[in-house]
């Protein structure tokens, strides 16, 4: 049965989805670019490094399998960072990230965050237009940014 005729559901992290999250995100860095520092930290220590900071990590899970992942990471002051988003190859095209990152930007709301930012790279233009479509908007970079591949910045206000 295809991806798209099965019941997607989000989650939140359970202890165990560490090799899911690492996994679903080192398909599309190593598909497109290549492994940071930063990425490492993120992915090797996602409870140290995003959820006992006060972040979250959402799934979307079909029959039981992680299939997609988005992280929130607290940047102080309501705002956080979307980050290491990711959905499997296999299961792209099917609305699975549209479904996954507006649970991340209602997790956000609920969290009672003020802004979203993210960064990303022009080359990935599908992710992009699904960050258009759900209210981000590009800006400049007000810090440089810790991974050599972002060029394209993005944020949405939640304040309003």
């Amino acid at each position: 049965m295809a991806p798209a005729t099965k019941q997607v559901t989000i989650r939140e992290f359970e202890p165990g989805d560490e090799a899911a999250f690492r996994q679903l995100n080192e398909e599309w860095i190593n598909r497109y670019f290549r492994m940071e520092e930063k990425d490492k930290e993120s992915l090797y220590h996602p409870q140290a490094n995003i959820l006992t900071c006060g972040g979250r990590i959402l799934f979307a899970v079909i029959d039981g399998q992680c299939v997609g992942c988005c992280a929130l990471v607290p940047g102080g002051d309501g705002e956080y960072e979307v980050a290491k988003m990711a959905v499997t190859a296999s299961c792209q095209g099917n609305g699975i990230g549209r479904k996954l990152l507006q649970a991340v930007v209602d997790t956000a709301r609920s969290m009672g965050a003020r802004r979203l930012h993210l960064e990303t790279n022009h080359a990935l233009a599908p992710a992009i237009r699904l960050y258009e479509s759900i209210g981000f908007r590009h800006v400049t970079p007000a810090v440089p940014s810790p991974y050599v591949r972002a060029d394209v910045f993005m944020e949405m206000n939640l304040a309003n």
